[in-house]
């Protein structure tokens, strides 16, 4: 039996990203997506509004829990957008 193993990296400059990742992003990256709701068992569940449904993304013990993942995840998928543009320039020299 014979494997084919290959792996891919995103830090090299000729690989795009879909319109349909970056409209995603820019949907899970607004907080007016988002709620929390409390369920029976006295946990929260974050929820993101997809579609016109909400899906569940998150369960946390505590609302301030519930709030910081909300937080975290859009605080991802920001980051995501601005690598999306391409590299950053952090440093130059003459």
């Amino acid at each position: 039996m014979t494997f084919y193993y290959r792996t891919t990296t995103a830090t090299s400059g000729d690989q795009q990203v879909s319109e349909k990742a970056k409209a995603f992003w820019e949907h899970a990256s607004a907080k007016k997506n988002w709620r929390i709701v409390q369920l029976p068992n006295g946990y929260y569940q974050t929820e993101l509004l997809l579609e016109d449904s909400w899906k569940d993304v998150t369960r946390r013990e505590t609302l301030e829990g519930a709030e910081q993942a909300i937080d975290t995840s859009i605080a991802h998928y920001k980051s995501r957008l601005e690598f999306a543009q391409g590299p950053k320039v952090v440093k130059t020299f003459e």
